[in-house]
């Protein structure tokens, strides 16, 4: 048990420290959440108030299903709890959620309607996993606004938040973390393309719907791709993952 939960930890640094360098953050706010190995009314997140350029794994919370920290030097956002707490603990309990404010991705959910487009090989990724929130409410506060959010997933992987940014969530860290990058530049590109005038060309739904599952065959990538991120952190900040 203590040996996945340190792994948990690394794999949850990494994937931060990387949504840094891939630009994917904002600030000191967003947050990224796991459930505990073997312990599933806890969960891992990023604590409150650190960059995450600078999370080091001591730095990951664990959390119990009240917000009470049971291992950890630091507090928790309060948004970050209320979202994750009752995505953890909805009827679908994704393993991992990741929340950010991402540029291109946060841009689509400014628009009447927008929706990401089958209309790149990147978001034919997504084809059939995606949810909409229509409305937005404000900062989520409560448990309430929590619930809300969570019955907006409804068993897709992706959910775009309007006028707020995106939920991507997975059974690993790695799994989730491949999306989200992947989902930001599905929507960077058809942002680009939008920005042209000119219509998108989309991809029919009979050849969509056999590449979603091409690409759900491809998982294998998510592995690789998290673990030859470490890599790079290992070589380029020694002592990163030193608590």
């Amino acid at each position: 048990m203590r040996d996945a939960l340190a792994q948990a930890r690394i794999d949850l640094a990494v994937a931060l420290r990387w949504a840094h360098r891939y630009g994917l953050g904002e600030g000191v706010c967003n947050h990224f959440s796991l459930v505990a190995p073997d312990a599933k009314d806890r969960f891992l997140i990023n604590p409150q108030g650190l960059h995450w350029s600078e999370i080091t794994p001591g730095d990951i919370l664990l959390v119990d299903a009240a917000g009470d920290v049971i291992e950890g030097r630091h507090a928790v956002e309060p948004t970050a709890f209320f979202i994750h707490s009752r995505l953890h603990r909805s009827k679908r309990a994704p393993a991992c959620v990741m929340h950010t404010h991402m540029p291109f991705a946060t841009a689509l959910t400014l628009l009447e309607g927008g929706r990401l487009e089958p209309a790149s090989q990147n978001a034919l990724r997504f084809y059939g996993r995606i949810a909409y929130e229509e409305e937005y409410n404000g900062l989520a506060l409560d448990e309430a606004e929590g619930d809300r959010i969570a019955a907006r997933l409804n068993g897709a992987d992706v959910l775009f938040l309007q006028h707020h940014g995106v939920i991507v969530s997975g059974d690993s860290v790695a799994a989730t973390f491949d999306d989200l990058y992947y989902l930001e530049r599905a929507c960077m590109v058809q942002v680009l393309a939008q920005g042209s005038g000119k219509l998108l060309k989309r991809v029919p739904h009979h050849v969509a719907a056999a590449t979603a599952k091409q690409w759900a065959g491809e998982r294998q990538q998510s592995t690789l791709h998290l673990a030859s991120l470490r890599r790079i952190l290992d070589r380029e900040e020694p002592g990163w993952s030193v608590s």
